[in-house]
């Protein structure tokens, strides 16, 4: 039989080695790549065709909420599962929406990450039991029908990456679009927010888990 192929994603080379010590003890999984980079991901899912990826949602630059959004979009047969040290309802709702088929906290995350991984390979969603208790009845069957939005997938970037304190210019480098381009994808954004400076920004994409901690 093939070895489940594992993918980790987290900025936090420990927290990596951990898990990948982890998956290296159990017969028949294998980690087969890794990045703490939320832009390296889509290439590197593509030439390395995991069957599941160890998503962290809290990362600079584009979180793991956005991210998993757009691997669902490519790989739809992929199954991510969420790490996070949030159990917040908002966190997981929005993580299960984006295309997540499970979501555990990082202080659980070694048997309840196993536990995880064999629900997902079976095509069953698993929500370890710290998140439980704060999502009952919050997600109704865990829907895959994504929350209404007012934003796009690129503007919640460029919201992402203009919370986090990046120039214009640094953006555009960042998602590989021209300065203007960058500045258009704000006007939008303010304008669909009725927001009017990058302090009302900020506090809307935390408030709204655009940016995690």
């Amino acid at each position: 039989m093939e070895n489940v192929r594992i993918f980790l994603v987290d900025d936090h080379q420990m927290f990596r080695d951990a898990l990948r010590s982890l998956l290296e003890k159990v017969p028949g999984y294998a980690v087969i790549g890794e990045t703490g980079d939320a832009f390296e991901v889509i290439g590197l899912v593509r030439k390395t065709s995991p069957h599941i990826v160890c998503m962290d949602i809290g990362m600079s630059g584009m979180n793991g909420i956005e991210t998993t959004r757009r691997l669902i979009e490519d790989f739809p047969s992929l199954k991510v599962i969420a790490l996070s040290t949030h159990s917040d309802q908002r966190f997981v709702t929005d993580m299960i929406n984006a295309g997540a088929s499970a979501y555990i906290t990082k202080a659980e995350a070694s048997d309840e990450l196993l536990r995880a991984i064999k629900a997902v390979r079976n095509n069953r969603k698993y929500l370890c039991p710290d998140v439980v208790g704060a999502v009952t009845g919050a997600i109704s069957h865990l829907s895959d029908e994504p929350l209404p939005s007012k934003l796009g997938n690129r503007e919640r970037q460029v919201l992402q990456l203009v919370a986090e304190g990046h120039t214009t210019a640094k953006i555009a480098e960042l998602l590989c679009i021209a300065t203007s381009t960058v500045e258009v994808h704000r006007r939008n954004i303010m304008r669909k927010l009725n927001i009017h400076n990058v302090a009302e920004l900020t506090r809307y994409a935390i408030s709204n888990g655009i940016v995690v901690s």
